[in-house]
């Protein structure tokens, strides 16, 4: 909501600085997010080198019939420019612009610095601006014209600035939506009185009653539903003091009536809409549900097709408006429009937001509507309205206005208690000034023996509890004059978390493998899911997507871990070690209700890593990431959760054929690590190669947390003896295999993989695989001889069991 501030001193005198009053709106819960200064459009958020201008001759441009040669006093000389606006004319002042100055580009809409150029052959240093090239407006036709009364050589930002205030409106204060509700807590901060603007007007036209009708059939959705008939309005531009503001407000311009409707709006927050009376069919007002496909062509020119829970204006034969959000092109006020029914009306929030949400025509009255509007409001603004379009645009009010109110309310008090007060708020706040506080924000206040009667005022549908007026008290005291006592009581048991516990975990066990941690979006590219090999599961789509790059529920993490490897790739990153930690989301295959299938929530973690590692000191020699490696993190990880697996071949599609494999513990399939196939590398347009990827799933891992049990293991006390042997197998023959073998003797303590070679110098069809080994004894130093004679027992039974054989 923008706020205008010499909009808001004509309701209540300020006299605290504006930045001040600012941090007073703040603390008490309105909060101002800024202070800007109109029509600061550029990127320097100033008009500098922009000056009032005196057009003091036009001439005909020699070498061009559209454009024509300007020459403007701006204060500190005459310059002489080409300009092709149409309405330009001698005795104009304009906002005129020299070298140097940033300006917005009418067609671009990009910024850039205003330089000496020759058009059509004629020097031009200058420029009288467009309200576009000002960021004032969309308007660029023509130039803006300034009043006459606008003085020479004065800076544009200090005749027309204005600032400002940005305020961020909570949902549940509708009624600072507007500049006389911002202005109502400006006087409850400081004690200054509101001044309301007059309502009263001359009616001296016929009956309302004898002009037109209304009748509401869905009174759910239409509390009240009221308008007043104007004629003989004369359509035209409306004064500069209300386009000035409503272009400070964030409104553009239009005509006098739709700017008087705009202009109700942000002083009340009512919106307005504005019909050609003489185009309404038996001068009816039918306030209905559309018809099932029935269609209308709203104000933008584009042809809607309604819905039976869509709510329209209609008269006796045709839909004119869509409730709350847009009026209709076959009810439009033109320029030949001479009379009125203005509208001031209250609908439901809820079928306003479902309607501008459905149609996509989300507008600041449908936004007004949709956080609830009290019904008391449409006769004030109404009132308003019509009384200024008598003043502004010429017109004859007829006597009465047209009210069907079948949403009648009463408002009712509440009770306030010391007790209650001081239980909400911790502290014990006198009758007198809490009434004083309440007072000041609008409430009727009567004492009730120790208590209050409190009753609200009709703009705060807010209030409705008693826990709200001891807010109301709290934020306009002071949340600072609240004093903070130290807690009380016992501190609450620890309630275990194990899946949360677990998550943390494995993040930190990742982090200390050298590993950073991505956050990606959960909300991702169905196109991008198709991009992975092998069967993928349905994801669940979005009603209302807000682009296709975001439509469905992630089934993988691979999309996103591959899509940020491209963005690091992109951003010159060589070598490369990220994790996530995250939800994927798998459709049930049966619905828990009939059109609503929720899905499985399951968390992964899951990483990549590729190019090279970091170097282990100086001259060390650069080497890339192997799936080792990639092995080796899930090995830390499971090591620090005190877990141990085996590897078994993956088929995993998405995958390097013959360099993948499943984790496995027990009987189940826990995670896998494995080389990316290419294939995915180039669809996700990854240059980098080999890239290696990991993953465990978290929900499999648990219940064995709950199952391993941590014991003391000492130190050896005696040193081993370590072996390295090179094996040699078929191809066939995986490295699980033939560790379970050398594990299974009771002298080795610790066995790992340290080399894989294929080449020319095997025999085709063979491998060898490298090996580790350290041979220990918890009772005696083992000799060589020793473990010498272990060896070879473990060499036979490779022979024997897989058919290895040593490497010669």
């Amino acid at each position: 909501m923008k706020v205008p501030i010499s909009w808001l001193r004509e309701y209540i005198d300020i006299t605290l600085p504006v930045k001040d009053l600012a941090f007073k709106l703040t603390l008490s819960g309105t909060e101002v997010e800024a202070i800007n200064r109109t029509g600061t459009g550029n990127s320097d958020g100033k008009w500098e080198n922009v000056w009032v201008g005196h057009v003091l001759a036009v001439d005909k441009h020699p070498n061009a019939d559209r454009l024509r040669l300007a020459t403007v006093d701006y204060g500190l000389g005459k310059q002489t420019v080409v300009c092709g606006a149409p309405n330009l004319a001698v005795g104009q002042k304009v906002a005129f612009a020299t070298v140097g100055a940033t300006l917005l580009d009418s067609h671009t809409g990009k910024t850039s610095r205003l330089e000496a150029a020759t058009i059509r052959g004629v020097q031009s240093a200058g420029m009288c601006c467009s309200p576009r090239e000002l960021g004032i407006s969309n308007e660029h036709e023509g130039i803006i014209v300034l009043d006459h009364e606008a003085p020479v050589g004065k800076l544009l930002s200090e005749y027309l600035g204005e600032q400002v205030y940005q305020i961020a409106v909570t949902p549940n204060r509708p009624d600072c939506l507007s500049v006389i509700g911002v202005a109502r807590e400006v006087s409850a901060l400081t004690g200054a009185h509101v001044k309301e603007p007059d309502l009263k007007y001359v009616e001296n036209g016929p009956a309302v009653t004898s002009r037109a009708s209304v009748q509401v059939l869905n009174p759910e959705l239409c509390s009240r539903y009221m308008a007043s008939i104007v004629t003989g309005v004369k359509i035209g531009p409306s004064p500069k003091w209300m386009q000035d503001r409503l272009t400070a407000a964030g409104m553009r311009p239009i005509n006098n009536v739709v700017d008087i409707t705009n202009y109700v709006m942000m002083e009340y927050g009512q919106p307005l809409h504005a019909f050609d009376h003489t185009k309404l069919k038996d001068k009816k007002i039918i306030v209905r549900s559309a018809k099932a496909g029935e269609r209308m062509v709203t104000l933008d020119g584009q042809e809607r097709k309604l819905d039976t829970e869509t709510l329209v204006i209609a008269d006796s034969e045709n839909p004119v408006a869509l409730a709350g959000v847009m009026g209709g092109a076959n009810s439009e006020v033109t320029e030949h429009t001479t009379a009125i029914l203005l509208e001031s009306a209250c609908f439901n929030g809820q079928s306003i937001r479902r309607t501008a949400v459905e149609l996509k025509l989300r507008s600041e009255a449908s936004m007004r509507f949709e956080k609830g509007l009290p019904p008391e409001l449409a006769e004030i603004a109404l009132h308003r309205a019509t009384g200024m379009l008598v003043q502004l645009a010429g017109g004859q009010a007829s006597q009465g206005v047209l009210d069907v109110y079948p949403g009648r309310r009463e408002l009712r008090a509440m009770t306030l208690t010391r007790e209650r007060v001081k239980k909400v708020l911790g502290v014990d706040p006198s009758p007198e000034d809490m009434t004083k506080v309440l007072r000041s924000l609008g409430f009727a206040v009567q004492p009730d023996g120790a208590n209050l009667k409190v009753m609200p005022p009709y703009w705060r549908i807010d209030a409705r509890l008693e826990d709200d007026l001891a807010e109301e008290y709290a934020r306009i005291t002071g949340y600072d004059k609240i004093p903070t006592p130290l807690p009380q009581g016992r501190l609450p048991a620890y309630l275990p978390q194990p899946v949360r516990e677990l998550k943390e975990r494995v993040r930190d066990l990742a982090v200390a493998a050298r590993l950073q941690e991505v956050i990606t979006y959960a909300i991702v590219s169905e196109d991008d899911l198709k991009k992975l090999e092998g069967p993928q599961p349905a994801p669940l789509k979005l009603e209302n997507p807000m682009s296709l790059d975001q439509a469905v529920m992630r089934t993988s993490l691979r999309p996103g871990l591959l899509k940020a490897l491209n963005l690091n790739e992109r951003q010159g990153v060589n070598g490369l070690t990220i994790f996530e930690i995250a939800r994927v989301f798998i459709p049930q295959r049966v619905p828990v209700k009939e059109g609503n299938i929720l899905p499985d929530e399951i968390d992964r973690f899951e990483g990549i890593v590729t190019g090279e590692k970091s170097s282990s000191g100086p001259g060390s020699k650069q080497e890339k990431f192997s799936f080792q490696d990639a092995k080796g993190i899930v090995e830390t990880i499971l090591n620090g959760l005190k877990m141990s697996a085996r590897y078994e071949p993956s088929s995993d599609a998405n995958m390097h054929h013959g360099r993948a494999a499943n984790v496995v513990i027990g009987s189940d399939t826990v995670g896998y690590v494995g080389e990316v196939n290419p294939i995915l590398l180039e669809r996700f347009d990854v240059s980098s190669r080999p890239v290696f990827m990991f993953g465990l799933d978290i929900a499999r891992l648990l219940p064995r947390m709950a199952s391993t049990s941590r014991t003391f293991k000492p130190l050896p006390k005696y040193p081993g003896v370590t072996h390295d042997l090179a094996l040699v197998m078929d191809k066939g023959v995986t490295s699980e295999k033939v560790q379970s073998v050398i594990k299974s003797f009771p002298q080795v303590a610790d066995v790992t993989l340290f080399d894989i070679y294929e080449g020319d110098k095997l025999s085709q069809g063979k491998k060898q695989l490298a090996y580790r080994i350290l041979y220990l004894s918890a009772e005696r130093t083992l000799t060589t001889a020793e473990a010498g004679a272990v060896e070879q027992q473990i060499l036979a039974r490779l022979q024997t069991e897989l058919g290895v054989t040593l490497r010669s």
